[in-house]
């Protein structure tokens, strides 16, 4: 087992931006990842098994709901405190700040935003200490992409609803106790509700034989006339902007976690480079090894910069979804490039699982796909400055 000896670029002093709080939140996740995700994530990922073992201690640095309110079991923190916990914990592994990202932004998100409050003292406390996992179903097996078109649908019995379809690609889905799905009701509407492990006709089969994402469990949502009582619709938002909201959130979570994978490329690269001789003398001392890692530390400074400016913006509540849009389809393609570009510092070493970077090359394979596709987060930006749309 490798000693982690991470040691995060600061290249502009940024932490001079950040605030005592902050420091601390962020230091608090990055001591927490080396001492217990590091030693484990590896042989994880080589076994395809989610470490539950971790649950807990995602609760205790506040990764479940870090912005929620305290009186809903949340820390109360800013956006900025949120970001930095999801950049120390995909420096650990993308897969692993998945589960924390779905939990924080597409599970507990919607039930504080859009649910009731009996809905919120019912389950947030529970999410936010780990006792509950949950899991969000937008995508179908047909509409990635578009999810305007789910098939998925309720229907009114009167005393409940009936919930029949199916959702794909759903991250926490095998494990989960409580799923915040989306479907159409007999009018067209796009609603929330919330559908409970147990429910009968409600399965969770589990998605194998994945390359990427190995340490995050994966599965469907399948619903075979499941009854789903009245008190489980949430009420205060519908239509397709109520998802959509919530994937700005779990958007501007990605835009920070892309970084810490990125860093932590960048550092092993760094150190190895250091390290290893050729031609009688360390290679970080050639001039396309230092190319490599000085466009590298560049990519990361811009993309901080980026993150940070992003999430002022939200703590006003000033940032847009296409500003979101942008940092996660930047900061991911500069993560999966970095990624790329360090593999090859290290040569053959860089795919064995005694480093990080193929892990986090093969993981950022996925990031840039889920949340928005790469394309989409660019049509999204140029509907943004021509004002016409380019998905109709």
């Amino acid at each position: 087992m490798s000693q982690d000896l991470f040691q995060a670029p600061d290249y502009y002093q940024l932490d001079e931006l950040l605030t005592e709080e902050h420091l601390l939140v962020r230091n608090a996740a990055r001591e927490w990842v080396k001492r217990e995700v590091s030693p484990i994530i590896e042989e994880a990922a080589q076994q395809a098994k989610f470490p539950k073992s971790i649950i807990s201690g995602l609760a205790e640095i506040g990764a479940f709901g870090p912005y929620i309110p305290e009186e809903y079991g949340g820390a109360g923190l800013d956006q900025i405190s949120y970001g930095l916990i999801m950049q120390e914990i995909e420096r650990g592994d993308s897969g692993i700040r998945s589960t924390a990202s779905v939990q924080s932004s597409l599970v507990m998100y919607p039930i504080w935003k859009y649910g009731n409050e009996a809905q919120r003292q019912k389950y947030l406390p529970k999410l936010a200490s780990g006792e509950f996992l949950g899991c969000f179903g937008l995508t179908e097996p047909d509409h990635g992409s578009n999810p305007g078109g789910m098939t998925t649908n309720i229907k009114d019995m009167g005393d409940y609803y009936l919930l029949n379809g199916a959702k794909m690609w759903i991250s926490n889905a095998p494990f989960a106790d409580v799923a915040v799905v989306w479907a159409k009701n007999e009018e067209g509407r796009i609603k929330g509700l919330i559908v409970e492990r147990g429910m009968e006709g409600f399965s969770t089969p589990e998605t194998h034989n994945k390359w990427s994402l190995r340490a995050s469990a994966t599965g469907e949502l399948i619903f075979d006339n499941v009854k789903i009582p009245k008190e489980n619709i949430l009420p205060n938002k519908d239509g397709l902007g109520a998802p959509l909201g919530c994937l700005d959130s779990a958007r501007y979570g990605i835009a920070w976690g892309a970084i810490g994978a990125a860093m932590d490329c960048y550092d092993t690269a760094l150190r190895y480079a250091k390290q290893r001789i050729q031609f009688d003398k360390p290679i970080a001392g050639m001039q396309l090894q230092q190319k490599k890692l000085a466009e590298m530390i560049t990519e990361i400074t811009k993309a901080q910069l980026l993150t940070w400016r992003l999430g002022v913006l939200k703590n006003e509540n000033r940032a847009t979804t296409a500003q979101i849009s942008m940092a996660k389809r930047n900061n991911v393609d500069m993560a999966i490039h970095i990624a790329r570009e360090a593999r090859q510092i290290l040569g053959a070493m860089g795919i064995t699982g005694e480093y990080s970077i193929m892990r986090h090359m093969m993981n950022l394979e996925s990031v840039i796909t889920y949340e928005g596709t790469h394309d989409i987060h660019l049509l999204i930006t140029g509907m943004d400055i021509t004002g016409i749309s380019a998905f109709k």
